[in-house]
């Protein structure tokens, strides 16, 4: 038993013997378990999580039905079996390495798949990290591009978006850094052979871009929000499925088993100042 198993275990047993129910799963639970179903069917790649919800949600698809993925210490080390968020047990089992160097060679192999967190992204899927505000005179300074270009051509990249609002969610990015679908149709076969994106999980939903001509489309609603939230808090029109608002289901809520994972990943709650509802 590893020592996660044993803190998994340990609050089941604490629980049971209290004879108290299971706690119910809260937003912030829906959303790890949102950003989990990203990896399903991914198969053996490496899994880079921004973001407490993705990081949350790597670790419950390793450990649950995603054995094959590869998650890293967060500096060279690929460990057998995914820690608590921040700490790394004392005897972890190291089962590969790769320093920062071979990240671009698993980059360009598209053996990968990212989660990232955008400042803006369009209703194609272009995204923006790096300044905000007209391209001469920007009202404020990101993080920059980073490997969102190299990201969104090579390999799968999906988005986390902690505070859903027409902020992010924009007409137009002011700056792309991530590559969308119209752009990568539009640069041509370089761009679009292996250009592929994925989910986007928010505090409010799940999307994915299988609209008309890739555009977003909403998969379903968390627990306790409505369609019509969810389309007011969004600066474009969203494609809805086949039958309409009606049609929108509500996200999965993570079982027992999966929630006492989650408490065991996350013992200090941090999902929970992350995601508020």
């Amino acid at each position: 038993m590893t020592q996660l198993d044993a803190t998994a275990a340990g609050a089941a047993g604490a629980a049971g013997t209290a004879g108290a129910a299971a706690r119910a799963a809260r937003r912030a639970d829906v959303c790890a378990l949102a950003c989990a179903e990203a990896f399903r069917g991914a198969g053996e790649i490496l899994a880079s999580a921004f973001g407490t919800a993705p990081a949350l949600g790597a670790r419950l698809a390793r450990r649950t039905f995603a054995p094959d993925l590869l998650l890293s210490d967060g500096e060279a080390m690929l460990l057998a079996d995914p820690p608590p968020l921040g700490a790394v047990p004392a005897g972890a089992v190291v089962e590969g390495w790769l320093p920062f160097r071979s990240v671009f060679d698993v980059v360009a192999s598209g053996r990968r798949h990212v989660i990232m967190i955008p400042s803006q992204l369009d209703a194609y899927g272009n995204m923006n990290i790096s300044a905000i505000g007209p391209h001469g005179h920007p009202t404020a300074q990101l993080i920059g591009t980073r490997g969102a270009p190299g990201n969104t051509v090579n390999h799968r990249t999906s988005y986390w978006v902690p505070r859903h609002g027409p902020r992010v969610f924009v007409e137009r990015v002011d700056v792309v850094c991530g590559v969308g679908y119209d752009r990568a149709e539009a640069a041509g076969p370089a761009a679009r052979r292996f250009h592929g994106l994925g989910r986007v999980v928010t505090d409010l939903a799940s999307l994915d871009f299988a609209g008309p001509d890739h555009r977003l489309r909403l998969v379903s609603v968390h627990p306790g929000v409505t369609v019509d939230e969810v389309l007011a808090a969004t600066g474009f029109p969203l494609a809805l499925p086949d039958g309409g608002p009606g049609a929108v289901p509500t996200t999965p809520v993570p079982a027992p088993a999966e929630l006492d994972l989650l408490d065991a990943f996350d013992p200090k709650g941090l999902r929970f100042r992350e995601v508020q509802a």
